[in-house]
């Protein structure tokens, strides 16, 4: 391999949230250890119940974590950008796969196997931290979601979910921009409804003055209002 290749490779690692304290010598180091892979859009990239055990960085592109059910459904768990990380749960208890990915777009993914992995936590604390702040963070998701589930009507769902996006995505104290529009079959795939449901609920809300499509975003114009709506449902 090239030199030019490996310090491609290295700055891909670089920008990867995870790998951040690492330096240039640690990341060609991390480099010459991953198995480095393309996957088109659609094509898959980990199976669920899988006996594979890598722990994969997205390097270029995105990829969509999800599960389905018998009868082929999606159900949408996280879809993740360039500089995120997946298959840790797998890497660190050696169980199967708890979820299958596919690639959202074409991606360029670095995957470190669990020996590796374990080291690389083991040497460096502040990572290992990090991917325990990760763990964290897929917990209090999962039970959140869990509670809308159990608790929430379908309409009452599509509105959580899109306050969830407006408060990662303000501009201003009660204003948010959602970029790109959200995709309704997405969104119903993340709340277990139909897309006539999330289309019902956002044309609601339009008429409501909460929320205005724009060229290349949504737009929630009162973002207290809708949380109150949600607040009224959930009864926190």
């Amino acid at each position: 391999m090239s030199d030019k290749v490996q310090d491609q490779q290295s700055s891909l690692l670089g920008s990867v949230n995870l790998l951040t304290h690492l330096d240039t010598s640690e990341l060609a180091d991390l480099a010459k250890k991953c198995s480095w892979r393309h996957y088109s859009v659609n094509e898959q990239i980990i199976d669920r119940q899988s006996e594979s055990r890598d722990i994969y960085f997205v390097v270029e592109g995105s990829v969509r974590i999800a599960n389905f059910s018998l009868s082929g459904r999606e159900i949408t768990l996280n879809d993740l950008l360039k500089g995120a990380h997946f298959g840790e749960l797998a890497a660190i208890d050696g169980y199967p796969r708890s979820a299958s990915v596919v690639a959202l777009t074409d991606c360029h993914l670095a995957a470190l196997s669990p020996t590796y992995f374990e080291e690389l936590c083991q040497s460096h604390p502040k990572i290992a931290f990090q991917v325990m702040r990760s763990l964290a963070s897929i917990v209090r998701s999962a039970t959140e979601r869990i509670m809308d589930l159990s608790t929430l009507a379908a309409n009452n769902r599509v509105q959580s979910d899109l306050l969830r996006e407006a408060k990662q995505n303000m501009t201003g104290e009660n204003t948010a921009e959602i970029k790109p529009i959200p995709v309704h079959s997405n969104v119903a795939s993340r709340v277990s409804t139909t897309r006539e449901t999330v289309a019902r609920v956002m044309n609601d809300l339009a008429r409501q003055g909460i929320v205005e499509r724009a060229k290349s975003s949504l737009k929630v114009l009162d973002v207290d209002v809708l949380e109150e709506m949600v607040i009224e449902v959930k009864g926190d």
